[in-house]
C-alpha cells in the first residue's frame, strides 16, 4: 500500500488521529504567530480546559450516538456551578451534598429532555434549547443576577494545582469520569444497545431493545455527566455567576462531530470526543493569543462547525 493511499485512509477512516493532527498543527501555528504562548502554564491551562469539555462531550457523545442533540448541556453546567459554589460558601466538607444537588438536577433536567424528545415526539434540539432557556431563566432567579458564593479552598486546590506546573490535580477526576464514560459508550451492554439504536431503531426494537428507554437514558446521562462538570468548572474558575458555561453546549457538540461522530447517529467514539474537546480548546486558545474579538471567534467557529458538518456527515450508518 503507497503512502498516499495510507494518508488517504488514515483521514478518511481515523477521525480522532486526524482531530489530534489538527490540534496539533493549531497548536504549531499559534507558536509560530507568538512564541511566547510555548510555556507551561499554557499547556497546563489546555488541560484543565479540555478536560472539562470532554466531561460535557461524554453524555453529548451518547445522546448524538442515539441520534440526538442536547442543548442543554452548558446551561446545566451553569446552574450545577451556582449550585456548587451557593452550597460550599467558601467552606470545605460539603462536597458530597454538592454532588448530590448537581447529581439530581442534571438528571431530572435530562429526563425532561429525554421524556419530550423521545416520548412525546418533540424535535431534540428544539425541546433541549427550550429547557435550555429555562434553566438559565432559573439562575437568575436563584441568584439576583449577581454572583453567589466560592468554592471551597480545598476543592479549588484538586482542581486547579499542577504537579510540576503542568499536569492538572484535575486529571484524577478525569481518570474516574473518563473510565466510566468508555464503559458505558464501549463496553456495557447499554453501550451495544445504543449503537444498534442509533444504527437502525426499528431492527433495534425488533432484537427486544427497548430503544425508547436507551434515548431517553442518554439525555438523563447527558444531564448527569453536564452536572459533574460544571461542578468541577465551578472549583476550576473558584466562583460562578449565570450563564458562566453557556457556551458548552456548542463546544461539547462541535468536539463530539470533529472527533468523527455522525449526527445521524449509530457512529462515534468518546476517544473521538476528547481528541475533538482538545481541537475546540488549542483552537480557542490560538484565537485568545491573536487577540481576535468573541464575535469574530464565533463566526470562526461557527464556520469549523459548518466544514466538520460537510466533511463528516455526508457518510451515514449501516441501515439495512
Amino acid at each position: 500500500m503507497g503512502s498516499g493511499l495510507r494518508i488517504r485512509r488514515f483521514v478518511k477512516y481515523n477521525r480522532p488521529g486526524m482531530a489530534l493532527v489538527i490540534a496539533l498543527f493549531l497548536l504549531l501555528i499559534t507558536v509560530l504567530i507568538n512564541p511566547k504562548s510555548l510555556n507551561i502554564n499554557t499547556f497546563g491551562s489546555i488541560l484543565v480546559q479540555t478536560m472539562l469539555l470532554s466531561f460535557a462531550a461524554a453524555g453529548q457523545t451518547m445522546v448524538v450516538i442515539s441520534g440526538g442533540v442536547d442543548l442543554s448541556v452548558g446551561s446545566v453546567m451553569s446552574m450545577a456551578a451556582v449550585i456548587t459554589t451557593g452550597i460550599m460558601q467558601g467552606q470545605g466538607g460539603r462536597f458530597a451534598q454538592v454532588i448530590l444537588a448537581t447529581v439530581a438536577m442534571g438528571a431530572a433536567i435530562g429526563l425532561l429532555n429525554g421524556v419530550c424528545a423521545v416520548r412525546v415526539g418533540l424535535p431534540p434540539i428544539v425541546i433541549t434549547l427550550a429547557v435550555s432557556y429555562v434553566v438559565t431563566r432559573l439562575q437568575y432567579v436563584f441568584t439576583g443576577g449577581m454572583p453567589t458564593g466560592v468554592a471551597a479552598a480545598l476543592f479549588k486546590k484538586t482542581v486547579q494545582y499542577r504537579i510540576f506546573g503542568l499536569i492538572p490535580a484535575a486529571t484524577m477526576y478525569a481518570v474516574v469520569i473518563w473510565a466510566l464514560a468508555f464503559f458505558l459508550i464501549h463496553r456495557s451492554r447499554f453501550g451495544k444497545q445504543l449503537y444498534l439504536t442509533g444504527n437502525n431503531e426499528s431492527a433495534a426494537r425488533l432484537n427486544g431493545i427497548n430503544t425508547r428507554k436507551i434515548r431517553v437514558l442518554t439525555f438523563v446521562l447527558s444531564g448527569v455527566f453536564s452536572a459533574v462538570a460544571g461542578v468541577l468548572g465551578a472549583g476550576y474558575m473558584g466562583m460562578s455567576q449565570c450563564q458562566l458555561f453557556d457556551n458548552y453546549a456548542y463546544n461539547s457538540l462541535v468536539a463530539v462531530i470533529v472527533g468523527g461522530s455522525l449526527f445521524v447517529g449509530g457512529v462515534g467514539s468518546y476517544f473521538g470526543s476528547i481528541t475533538g474537546s482538545l481541537v475546540m480548546i488549542v483552537l480557542s486558545n490560538g484565537l485568545t493569543v491573536l487577540d481576535i474579538s468573541q464575535p469574530v471567534r464565533n463566526l470562526v467557529l461557527g464556520l469549523v462547525m459548518v466544514i466538520l458538518l460537510t466533511l463528516y456527515n455526508r457518510a451515514k450508518p449501516i441501515r439495512q
